[in-house]
């Protein structure tokens, strides 16, 4: 059911858009394109962070040059259209049929991260709590509590969690009265 390419090879993961600027990261999207390239022309690129200190659009420019080039040596026209350059067609892997709008497709470099969940889980059911703030201390090694910052209240409001939130919100946090009652 994965989207496949015009060769016929299909996706392999696909990334939310809206990624990459909530993250301010759009150097991703140059990396993953020099990525296919070099995949294509079985090199290795080495360079600096992406910016236009030395050239107005000078990563724009490389990416595209080495995407050209790669589409030319292994006549594969669909790695840099004219059109649209950078972004290819994919086809829906159930239909058959194109999308609508070309996508940025590219081999990204992916690390894998050291953290383990074994070495960072943690959880209290009550503890201590700070003198002035009456919220729960911070910090693993306090035995503190988990920060619900506004992300993860919209999350659960999103799932319809009332209860939840009532408690992390109530007792669980600053609302002394609330929590000598559960107490």
């Amino acid at each position: 059911d994965m989207p496949y390419l015009q060769d016929g090879r299909p996706v392999d993961m696909v990334f939310n858009p809206l990624g990459v600027p909530s993250r301010m990261n759009v150097g991703q999207i140059f990396e993953c394109s020099l990525g296919l390239a070099g995949s294509l022309l079985d090199r290795h690129y080495r360079i600096a962070p992406f910016d236009e200190r030395y050239e107005q659009e000078a990563s724009r420019k490389l990416v595209f040059s080495e995407l050209y080039e790669a589409g030319k040596q292994t006549a594969n026209p669909w790695v840099f259209e004219p059109e649209y350059p950078g972004k290819s067609r994919i086809f829906d892997g159930r239909t058959g049929d194109p999308f609508e709008q070309p996508v940025i497709i590219g081999k990204p470099y992916i690390l894998k991260l050291i953290h383990q969940v074994d070495d960072k889980i943690h959880g209290r059911s009550s503890g201590h709590y700070a003198l002035v703030t009456q919220q729960p201390l911070r910090g693993r090694s306090k035995q503190g509590g988990q920060r619900v910052g506004e992300m993860e209240v919209w999350a659960l409001e999103g799932f319809g969690a009332a209860h939840i939130l009532q408690e992390m919100l109530t007792y669980k946090s600053d609302h002394i009265r609330a929590r000598q009652e559960v107490l």
